[in-house]
């Protein structure tokens, strides 16, 4: 590979607890491009759906990874097993409302959801 550096195998854990992968990169793979491998290997049948690569944010030990970082600096060396399998937390955004249905709510009749009773 690039530079003589070995593969980093990484799995991605999705918000329900199944795994894409695990999968081999190249310690030079971009964030975003990971995020593309993410998003044409979504399983069909979960409710919850990316649209876009920006619809995916990817935290290893914590962090929220960039975009624009690569592989081999996102990696957090304190922890890891050396050929141990890496795992990527998946995190979808919310699809975000059109400004139809903020209209609907808007012009809907607002109403109390909640109570109190005071004894």
């Amino acid at each position: 590979m690039a530079g003589g550096k070995e593969p980093i195998e990484v799995r991605f854990r999705l918000f329900d607890g199944t795994d894409i992968g695990p999968t081999k990169y190249d310690p030079s793979t971009t964030v975003s491009a990971l995020k593309e491998f993410i998003l044409a290997r979504w399983p069909q049948d979960k409710d919850i759906a990316p649209k876009t690569v920006n619809d995916l944010k990817l935290i290893n030990a914590g962090r929220i990874l960039e975009n624009n970082q690569t592989l081999a600096e996102s990696r957090v060396p304190v922890g890891e097993v050396p050929g141990g399998v890496i795992t990527m937390h998946v995190v979808v955004r919310p699809p975000q409302a059109d400004k139809n249905s903020e209209k609907q709510l808007a012009n809907s009749p607002k109403q109390n959801r909640c109570g109190c009773t005071i004894l």
